[in-house]
């Protein structure tokens, strides 16, 4: 019997259309920022009920732009969650602001927006929070908590794309919301991302900020008035988002028949945390049970273990409070209990549109093997 192939935790579903699609993008003679990017920026503005949408070269980028277009720089402070990709805090130390950390609340793994109106000062100016593994924070609270104390608010939605809150589609409304398409996302370009905004004023500083603050003139020359960076999206790139965009609700359908197989197939007495079941709100970018406490400190065995029996096993995320940048400007462990419970038992395993059921049963399988092994007296450790 031949031995299966590989499982990784997550890879992009590419069809020959979109191959070709690139194809003709490279074969153009216009492969940077062009036509391909304005169809794709239009067409995501129509998804997201008319509001006016602009691509970036990364989910990272889209943060910091959001950030400078609410003027928020040195001597302010933005709310966030330290349970995230550290790009969250590090956009906004990158405008000279102060990340303030706010605790997860343990079942959903975003922030607690219970505890968000006593983190606030004088010197708050917005609220940047994260829709971990796909799955909404509550907008409702979140808005009425940012309208009583006047904040803008910036959606880390990197991991959104295709979620909903209460039937409305993650991006359709709110303040700034900021999409990732990095390559392990529901909606890839490979590497980019977008923002979608509130009016075409902000749309048109969005543009000056993305390139070097150009603002070509009728007569072919140009003028820059304002600080811009380089963080335009390629045609090449957009061709890809755009073969994407016609298939991300079918790929989004599946992720949700996956991550309801993998819950039926679960053994709950193996001791794991599972993510909520949250199937009307989730898009399922990432399925992520929490090893049972006692092996928190040995997830590297349990990763290596998996990876032999062929399936691969992410982490995401640490707690970023308790990297060395973060704990030289006086975060300690033990200030967020919940972002480092949750951030020490994270296994990521694989979802993404092309598996089989077949490979969810696979897994299961391997966990519950790896689990037993490493459960076993004698085992390493």
């Amino acid at each position: 019997m031949s031995t299966p192939a590989f499982l990784p935790f997550a890879r992009p579903s590419i069809d020959e259309a979109t191959i070709d699609a690139v194809a003709n993008v490279l074969r153009s003679g216009w492969i940077t920022t062009g036509p391909k990017c304005q169809e794709l920026e239009s067409a995501l503005s129509a998804r997201f009920a008319g509001r006016p949408v602009r691509l970036f070269n990364s989910g990272t980028a889209t943060l910091e732009v959001a950030l400078r277009l609410c003027d928020i720089g040195p001597g302010d402070e933005v709310i966030t969650t330290p349970l995230s990709w550290v790009a969250t805090a590090n956009v906004v130390l990158a405008v000279g602001a102060t990340p303030v950390f706010v605790d997860v609340d343990a079942r959903t793994r975003n922030i607690d927006l219970d505890r968000i109106e006593s983190a606030m000062t004088a010197r708050t100016a917005a609220i940047l929070p994260v829709d971990l593994a796909g799955l909404p924070v509550d907008r409702d609270r979140l808005y009425a908590v940012a309208q009583r104390h006047g904040l803008r608010v910036i959606e880390d939605a990197a991991q959104a794309f295709g979620a909903r809150w209460r039937g409305r589609e993650i991006g359709s409304f709110g303040d700034l919301v900021s999409f990732s398409f990095h390559a392990n996302k529901n909606l890839s370009t490979a590497e980019g991302g977008c923002l979608v905004l509130n009016s075409l004023e902000e749309a048109r500083r969005a543009e000056l900020l993305r390139l070097q603050g150009v603002k070509r003139l009728a007569d072919g020359s140009m003028e820059v008035e304002a600080w811009g960076g380089k963080s335009n999206l390629t045609d090449v790139a957009a061709a890809i988002g755009l073969g994407q965009l016609r298939c991300v609700d079918a790929f989004n359908a599946r992720r949700r028949e996956l991550a309801a197989r993998y819950f039926a197939r679960w053994d709950s007495s193996l001791g794991f945390e599972l993510p909520l079941p949250d199937h009307d709100h989730s898009n399922w970018h990432m399925f992520q049970p929490l090893l049972p406490r006692a092996l928190a400190p040995r997830r590297g065995e349990f990763i290596a273990a998996m990876k032999q029996r062929g399936i691969g096993v992410g982490v995401h995320y640490p707690a970023m409070h308790l990297f060395t940048l973060f704990r030289q400007r006086g975060h300690a462990p033990g200030e967020f209990p919940f972002a480092e419970d949750v951030g020490a038992r994270t296994v990521t395993l694989p979802l993404f549109p092309d598996m089989a059921d077949t490979d969810v049963d696979r897994v299961c399988a391997a966990v519950a093997n790896t689990l037993d092994e490493l459960m076993t007296p004698g085992s390493s450790g």
